[in-house]
């Protein structure tokens, strides 16, 4: 079972790895993330419970979370602080009432994800999306049609910022995450573990609806506004989506959307 601990004090050194949230999120944790608000509570205690180091909660939702704490391991402190104590504590309103602290995993390269991967798999390679909005959306959408992996460059954003976990509603926590080193080249590597490189790019001539999914299908997204590399989409196969009224591209988290599930649905 997990310690109810009750706090009346900011300052109390307990919860001091809740304190001023928003300036502790831009020079990091240390190996640590935030996960805010009860539906990422919840997938966090699903997907990840061993690396639950402490929940933070205002009283008055401890009988909604009974389940929850349910799945922590046992002594996990739950920190009882009601909303005042709880602003102050954070630094700003926190609405949603429910905050944990996590552990990150350890970090796993690229080519030892894609090694472990089963014979049909798709997987989603990132390049420079360094907008924690569009990393949680994409994470959030390989979890909704079951990627493998999801495989970031050197690049993108961290996937444990507080705000990408939100909007992922929990995903970066449980979908497999591996990373692509600077001197890595990501479209040899791709082909190497027996991938086919789907480079998304609005001047591809073969578009999504023409293409017969792969067994093994990994789908390249850039940043919006640059997109992928010339390089990147001379070497893979660039493949388009089109669009109405004169529109040339998509959000890059909807476009992975898109994506992911004509490669796990569209040769059906």
């Amino acid at each position: 079972m997990p310690q109810f601990v009750t706090i009346t004090d900011p300052a109390d050194p307990r919860v001091a790895a809740y304190r001023d949230i928003k300036e502790r999120d831009l020079v990091g944790r240390e190996g640590r993330f935030i996960a805010e608000g009860e539906t990422v509570l919840r997938a966090f205690v699903r997907d990840a419970p061993g690396r639950v180091e402490s929940l933070l909660i205002d009283p008055k939702r401890r009988d909604k979370l009974s389940e929850v704490f349910d799945g922590l391991p046992g002594e996990t402190p739950v920190y009882l602080v009601e909303q005042a104590v709880l602003d102050a504590l954070a630094g700003f309103h926190l609405h949603r009432g429910v905050l944990a602290v996590g552990r990150k995993p350890d970090a796993i390269p690229a080519a030892d994800l894609l090694a472990g991967l089963p014979e049909r798999a798709v997987v989603v390679a990132l390049f420079g999306i360094a907008n924690h909005d569009n990393l949680g959306g994409i994470f959030r959408n390989a979890a909704a049609f079951g990627a493998d992996a999801v495989l970031l460059d050197a690049d993108c954003c961290d996937p444990f910022y507080r705000k990408a976990i939100r909007v992922s509603v929990g995903a970066t926590l449980s979908v497999p995450t591996g990373w692509i080193g600077r001197d890595e080249d990501a479209v040899d590597l791709l082909r190497g573990a027996g991938f086919t490189p789907l480079a998304l790019t609005p001047s591809a001539e073969r578009t999504l609806a023409e293409l017969k999914p792969p067994a093994r299908a990994a789908a390249l997204l850039g940043a919006e506004g640059p997109g992928l590399s010339a390089d990147v989409i001379a070497r893979a196969e660039g493949i388009g989506i089109p669009m109405a009224g004169g529109f040339d591209s998509l959000n890059v988290a909807t476009t992975s959307g898109i994506v992911l599930h004509h490669l796990r649905f569209g040769g059906r």
